[in-house]
């Protein structure tokens, strides 16, 4: 699966949202993680717990062939994320590395709903997840709270 510019920009848009907005004890998980929750919060309502697992394995497997650090990722049986914290403390002298890795992690999920839902139903659902997030044309204009 070939992720679109326009859905990797969102994934960037999303976790610099997601970093700029993260409130002192959310602070200490990474941005990619939020999004992931935020994101499986939603869906969960929408596809079901095990609707949500199996994109959400597919989109892991799709990000760790672009990624193969993200071989110490694991999908619980809830949809929640493992071993994310583990990659970062791990990696802690790339730090650059480490946000691409969520880029196309969040990239290859956000991809797959675009495929399934579309675009409409898909962005409708960011807009229900960040609120506050400036969005121009459907992508975010900035990283920031409008």
């Amino acid at each position: 699966m070939t992720i679109h510019p326009k859905t990797r920009d969102l994934a960037r848009h999303l976790l610099a949202y997601e970093a700029n907005a993260g409130v002192s004890s959310e602070a200490m998980e990474p941005a990619t993680l939020r999004v992931y929750e935020k994101l499986r919060g939603n869906l969960r309502v929408l596809v079901g717990v095990a609707g949500f697992h199996a994109l959400a394995s597919r989109a892991l497997t799709l990000a760790r062939s672009e990624v193969p650090g993200l071989g110490a990722v694991q999908v619980a049986a809830d949809g929640k994320l493992q071993g994310i914290s583990e990659i970062k403390s791990a990696m802690k002298a790339d730090e650059k590395w480490i946000e691409e890795e969520g880029v196309i992690l969040i990239s290859c999920l956000l991809g797959l709903l675009l495929m399934f839902l579309g675009e409409a139903l898909t962005m409708n659902l960011v807009l229900n997840v960040w609120p506050a997030a400036a969005f121009d044309n459907g992508n975010v204009r900035d990283g920031r709270k409008a």
